[in-house]
């Protein structure tokens, strides 16, 4: 079953119910606010993997969220695909994690670095960023979020030098 919640600031999530028929991948393109993720994931080879069958789910950053990266970080890292894939696979967590599912604490991710939950009555974060938005898809769940997310002793800077 597909659902698209859209997580509000209580913590509360509209749902809409439909049968998932796409992909983690294929969900994150048809939503139309996850392009420049998508894109990211094929440039890193990382793809295929998104789309095998899991589950998995992808804190996914939307294109807005892309765009708040200091200028030129993007670029560099679609210049080093080893880079890009470790950062968007610390985007990625084994298993299904839906909202309501969510528990405080570290959560390892298939980069092998934690990132760390927080769950409260304004919401989920993951390393800060706000869970805006649930598409659940045949392999997992699309976890929409406003940031960009780093292990803890990486800078966004160090990653586009």
């Amino acid at each position: 079953m597909k659902q698209s919640k859209h997580v509000t600031a209580m913590g509360s999530a509209k749902t809409d119910s439909t049968i998932a028929t796409k992909n983690i991948v294929d969900t994150a393109i048809a939503a139309g606010n996850f392009t420049t993720f998508a894109a990211a994931l094929r440039t890193a080879g990382v793809a295929d993997a998104m789309a095998a069958k899991g589950p998995f789910t992808a804190f996914a950053p939307t294109d807005v969220a892309f765009k708040q990266l200091p200028a030129g970080t993007y670029e560099a890292l679609l210049k080093e695909p080893a880079k890009l894939a470790a950062v968007l696979k610390y985007h990625i967590v084994a298993g299904r994690l839906s909202a309501s599912d969510m528990r405080p604490g570290e959560q390892m991710t298939l980069q092998g670095s934690a990132m760390t939950i927080e769950v409260s009555a304004s919401g989920v974060r993951v390393n800060g960023a706000h869970v805006t938005q649930e598409l659940v898809a045949t392999n997992g769940i699309v976890q929409a979020i406003d940031a960009v997310i780093l292990p803890k002793d990486w800078q966004l800077l160090a990653v586009a030098a």
